[in-house]
């Protein structure tokens, strides 16, 4: 890479081509399975993964391996993969796990292309090395290795449900990608009961070959596939998963539950995959850079997959409220400004085309009140005015049981309009409030995959989802005004730096990599005695800053090593005195090399920024409000490098603080574009 590209871009993952990926076809659609460890005994895993295939109508052929030989469900079974004459493109392993290495070692000799370990007993319980000899020993033959520690996987496009889980699994357009095997085989369970069909289900457990970010490269060009569920116990290599999700979130929404945001999930995480769960604030910003949709739970996980999976996205952000009641619209209304739903709000296009649908005591403005005596047909002729009218881009329907609305008709005029709005290209969402009838009717339209809630707020919020989807692909963050910077000559001043004892940057390379990036600093000189140090403060002009310049010596304030607002020369001489001698007594043994006098800043918004390679995604830019309180109030933004401008900005809009830097009561917008420069030039 060019050397003059700024220092983060200098990783082999920006250029990275994933060895697997070129065939990573055949682990979806295999042409032939073999199953090691296949077993007469019903109710086992070498049972169930052979009966599993049969039964779902795989398209290829079945071979079971097993030591014994003989027949398994009327279909001869082998005693080594290596007796098979066929070519073999995906090996099932579920025998114990001494003997899986042996097993991979055989599927070398057969050159199968893609190994699943179902077998557990490796890094989750502390087995590292053995898992990294299998992964190894697999990757100098050429196989790709999916787990171990998993359930197995189900794809639609070759009718392969090779998992140990349920015998019938429903093919639809939800590809889910998941660490965990019981959460993995539940989804696909409710899946099932909610008419959500699934175009792939992936367990890949302790991923230690295969991962997230290799998975994606078949999901989001696979047509079937329409949004990616993805349930995360922690990420192994971060910037490869963050180069893969800002391409893929371009194509298809990807949405994610991401575990081990406490400390102790996180230690669960890891004693449950092996994975590290690494910093939650860190994740949380780089899925918003990289378009992700973060979900807080499985319910509103799946929720949201239903919802994308069944409509459109909408080609702008108007939304309608139709409703039998005010007091539940006002709910929607709340909920949409909490999920970023905007309510289209022209009084005037309201009121002709609603007039002569909502009665005198009703509402033409948006929530739309046809009052609670509406029946169907009231509803029916509001929702096709909405679903006509061009300035409205989606529609919540809102429904609360009454004495005089026809119950009879209520599950079939839902679903007729939705039917009819999504062919109109607008996405559609209910929320229903009442009884046993009402709670029958949510669940016949549930099973037809209608987006149907018991409450407000669930009805609007995978709607909001869907516009966040749409915004973040409508404007994409890009990397089209990354900056270069002079990196060997940071790295120089680095390589000296890291030859002393502690690491540490003295003020003058500090200044000198700030002058590389382009960062203006507060003007500055070195003091080796109070002579110089009142010269310099002379030469710069009072007021200024003393701070104490020692390799020893980190935190300086802690020692007494700065001396702050000196406003002459006499305080000049009295701040450098207090300074030596502060540092003399509580760190006798540091070794002083010199009193900084720098420019005394005015008065203004403390704000931070900061740099760092995060042990899992890599060079991570952060902002945030600064000042003595930073680690308390911990307002704070990151972003994964490299980002350009518009980026930083985004992060920048994120702090709480933020409004502080408009200005308030009559205060000046502060300088948020030299903000913006310095946090871009990290």
């Amino acid at each position: 890479m060019h050397d003059k590209k700024i220092l983060l871009l200098k990783n082999p993952f920006y250029a990275l081509v994933i060895s697997v990926n070129s065939d990573i076809r055949f682990l979806f659609e295999p042409r032939n399975v073999a199953i090691i460890g296949a077993s007469r005994s019903r109710g086992k895993i070498g049972y169930n993964l052979v009966r599993n295939i049969l039964s779902g109508g795989f398209r290829g052929k079945v071979f079971p391996v097993n030591p014994a030989g003989g027949t398994l469900q009327g279909i001869k079974m082998f005693k080594t993969i290596e007796d098979i004459e066929e070519e073999i493109d995906l090996a099932c392993i579920c025998i114990p796990a001494p003997k899986v290495f042996n097993a991979i070692q055989s599927c070398a000799r057969k050159k199968v292309k893609f190994v699943a370990i179902i077998t557990s007993g490796f890094s989750e319980i502390g087995n590292t090395k053995e898992e990294e000899k299998i992964v190894s020993f697999a990757k100098d033959h050429g196989m790709g290795i999916l787990g171990p520690n998993i359930f197995g996987l189900y794809s639609a496009a070759s009718s392969l449900n090779c998992t140990f889980g349920f015998e019938h699994i429903t093919p639809g357009s939800v590809g889910i990608i998941t660490q965990s095997g019981a959460i993995g085989l539940a989804i696909s369970g409710k899946a099932a009961s909610e008419n959500m069909g699934l175009s792939a289900m992936v367990s890949i457990g302790n991923k230690a070959d295969i991962d997230e970010a290799d998975l994606l490269e078949y999901l989001i060009y696979q047509d079937q596939t329409k949004v990616v569920l993805m349930y995360i116990e922690g990420i192994k290599n971060g910037e490869k998963f963050i180069q893969k999700v800002k391409r893929a979130t371009l194509i298809k929404p990807i949405i994610v539950i991401k575990s081990g945001r406490s400390k102790k999930g996180a230690i669960a995480a890891a004693s449950h995959t092996g994975s590290l769960a690494g910093s939650d604030e860190v994740f949380n910003c780089i899925t918003r850079q990289c378009g992700i949709l973060r979900a807080e739970s499985i319910k509103d996980a799946f929720s949201w997959c239903n919802f994308f999976s069944h409509n459109p996205l909408p080609k702008g952000e108007n939304t309608l409220i139709v409703t039998n009641g005010g007091g539940i619209g006002v709910l929607a209304a709340d909920a949409c400004e909490k999920y970023g739903v905007h309510l289209y709000d022209n009084p005037k296009v309201l009121r002709e085309a609603f007039s002569t649908i909502v009665p005198p005591y009703g509402s033409t403005k948006n929530p739309i009140d046809l009052t609670a005596e509406a029946k169907s047909k009231d509803y029916d002729a509001a929702f096709e005015k909405g679903k006509s009218l061009e300035e409205i881009h989606a529609i919540i329907g809102l429904y609360c049981e009454t004495a005089v609305f026809d119950k009879e008709n209520l599950a079939d005029m839902i679903l007729s309009n939705v039917t009819q709005t999504r062919s109109a290209g607008k996405p559609m969402t209910f929320a229903l409030l009442g009884g046993e009838s009402t709670a029958r009717d949510i669940s016949t339209l549930k099973r037809r995959g209608i987006a149907v809630y018991d409450d407000a707020y669930e009805a609007v919020a995978p709607l909001g989802a869907m516009f966040s989807y749409c915004r973040h692909r409508g404007d994409p963050p890009g990397t089209d005004d990354i900056k270069e910077i002079d990196v060997k000559a940071i790295e120089n001043l680095c390589f000296d730096a890291n030859k002393r004892k502690g690491s540490l940057l003295l003020p003058v390379e500090s200044r000198e990599i700030m002058n590389i990036v382009g960062i203006d600093i507060p003007q500055s000189f070195v003091a080796r005695n109070i002579e110089e140090a009142v010269k310099y403060a002379d030469l710069i002009g009072y007021p200024v800053v003393l701070k104490v310049i020692s390799r020893d010596i980190i935190h300086k304030s802690d020692v007494g090593g700065v001396a702050l607002d000196l406003q002459n020369a006499q305080e000049v001489i009295n701040g450098y005195e207090a300074i030596m001698r502060n540092c003399l007594y509580i760190e006798p043994q540091a070794i002083i090399e010199g009193i900084e006098v720098t420019k005394m800043v005015r008065q203004g918004i403390e704000m931070i920024v900061g740099a760092r390679r995060d042990k899992i995604f890599g060079p991570i830019v952060m902002c945030g409000l600064g000042g003595i309180y930073v680690e308390t109030i911990r307002d704070i933004s990151f972003r994964s490098f490299p980002a350009n401008k518009k980026e930083i900005i985004r992060m920048i809009r994120e702090l709480k603080s933020y409004p502080l830097l408009l200005g308030v009561r009559g205060e000046k917008t502060k300088d948020i574009d030299t903000l913006v420069a310095v946090s871009y030039t990290h």
